[in-house]
């Protein structure tokens, strides 16, 4: 039977949107206090108790968070249009490469919204 874990970060950062029309907000440089929620599922390892360390994962996170933490998004490499799907996607690529039972990537903008790659 399979695990479904999640563990949460955030990050401050700012953005725009180049390819919106000039008169929309987000087309202006703003920030937000972006909720990133990665989703693993796996097996339990029946010795240990758990499918993964979650102090293995923050280890992984470390190095993304640190190039998208206080930084404007546009200016890193790969983000030069940082909608929160392309953000969520950005992110999943980079962490799948050594959690491979990475699932999903949910970014949270705002409260009240949500993105999540894939689906």
């Amino acid at each position: 039977m399979k695990y479904e874990l999640k563990q949460h970060f955030q990050i401050e950062s700012a953005r725009f949107l180049p390819h919106l029309p000039a008169d929309h907000p987000c087309s202006r440089m703003h920030g937000h206090s972006f909720k990133i929620i990665l989703t693993l599922k796996g097996d339990l390892d029946p010795q240990i108790g758990w499918v993964v360390d979650y102090h293995q994962i923050t280890q992984v996170m470390q190095p993304l968070l640190k190039q998208l933490d206080h930084r404007v998004l546009n200016e890193v490499e790969g983000l030069e249009n940082p909608t929160s799907e392309l953000l969520a996607k950005w992110i999943y690529e980079r962490a799948l490469k050594t959690l491979p039972i990475l699932q999903r990537v949910t970014i949270m903008e705002t409260p009240a919204t949500e993105c999540t790659y894939p689906v």
